[in-house]
């Protein structure tokens, strides 16, 4: 084995890990790097804005760099610095770097450097529906998706979903890869998920709710559909509200209990006592809840022709995420069948058991030698 010293560098754009709502791509970043480390080929580097000194935070950004790894920050804060890469192509990031590093831009944004980059594609709905971000952040996403295709010297996409939608924009086959995302064991057993319901004052049976309430993850219609739905609703929100999906969810009144901030044992509970994971999103790069449903046993009720079927490949049930009618039958029949309930577990945990950390990690090792 290699010592640390010699093996090849990677420098990770990992700022996305001081955003108010850093979500699923942070997420995302973390876990590769950790399963990165765990495989002691690279050496790895978390690059971030200038940010305040530590604080005392429990889960504060700069621990969610794996152990062994260095963190730098620049000297410009986050709007200065993105700005200045994307407008003035500077200042060039080399200076963190060495001979045969490559770069990761891991939430897309391409920073300047002379060095080979592996740029993460998420997704493309900005591109597609541009109504569904404001007028700022569309123009951001734009310069920094056309940077990214012009430049990176490959682009990883977490599906072939969004690997179709960049073949369509102009990338060329030999420029992109696909690597999905992993998906972690359950982080409690069932004893501790049970203990944790009954502290929260919930029976196990509910329709549950992972995300914001935001017109991409179709929340105004997912509420009218579980209007038309025999039973209690259990809501994980992670912001983004939009007020006429908060307006809807709101119309339920009761019948649904609202989380913000869950920590990821009490999440991995929710994931158990659900009788189903209620997914009608209508764009995804991936959909991540999805699959950590699935790992832990959950049935899945989701978006037809979308990402979120792909990672599911067959094991959940898909919807029209149009038509809050259909939407209902389907969660209501779910409920009540018992052997397809059972048939979509199975099946579920098999999928769910092939989507590791480890095998993303190997696709982004494959990746980063293959542009060095």
């Amino acid at each position: 084995m290699s010592s640390q010293a010699d093996r090849p560098h990677v420098l990770a754009i990992v700022e996305q890990f001081w955003h108010r709502e850093p979500g699923g791509t942070a997420t995302a970043t973390e876990l590769t790097l950790a399963a990165l480390a765990e495989c002691e080929e690279f050496r790895l580097t978390g690059l971030a804005a200038r940010h305040s000194p530590p604080g005392q935070q429990e889960q504060a950004p700069w621990q969610r760099m794996p152990a062994g790894s260095t963190l730098q920050f620049d000297v410009l804060p986050r709007p200065l610095l993105y700005e200045a890469w994307l407008r003035l192509g500077r200042p060039s990031i080399d200076r963190y770097c060495e001979p045969g590093s490559v770069v990761w831009a891991s939430s897309l944004i391409v920073p300047p450097t002379e060095h080979p980059v592996v740029a993460t594609v998420h997704d493309l709905d900005f591109l597609a529906n541009p109504d569904r971000v404001g007028v700022r952040v569309r123009r951001f996403f734009n310069r920094m998706w056309r940077r990214a295709r012009d430049r990176a010297d490959l682009l990883v996409c977490p599906s072939h979903t969004v690997a179709d939608d960049c073949r369509r924009r102009g990338v060329p086959p030999h420029r992109l890869a696909v690597v999905p995302w992993g998906v972690a064991p359950p982080r409690c057993d069932p004893d501790r998920a049970q203990q944790l319901l009954r502290d929260l004052e919930l029976a196990p049976g509910y329709v549950l709710w992972v995300g914001p309430l935001s017109p991409r993850k179709n929340a105004r219609r997912a509420a009218h559909a579980l209007g038309r739905v025999d039973a209690p609703v259990v809501a994980v929100v992670s912001g983004g509200d939009h007020p006429s999906a908060v307006a809807a969810w709101a119309s339920l009144g009761s019948r649904v209990r609202r989380f913000t901030g869950v920590d990821d044992e009490t999440l991995s509970a929710l994931y158990r006592g659900a009788g189903l994971l209620f997914y009608p999103s209508l764009a995804e790069g991936f959909g991540l809840p999805v699959v950590e449903a699935m790992a832990h046993g959950t049935p899945v009720v989701t978006s037809a022709g979308t990402a979120t079927e792909e990672m599911a490949a067959g094991a959940a049930a898909l919807v029209d995420p149009g038509d809050p009618d259909a939407m209902a039958e389907v969660v209501q029949a779910l409920l009540r069948d018992g052997s397809l309930r059972r048939r979509l577990v199975e099946n579920g945990l098999s999928r769910a058991s092939h989507l590791t950390w480890d095998a993303t990690a190997k696709g982004y090792a494959d990746a980063f030698r293959s542009v060095r």
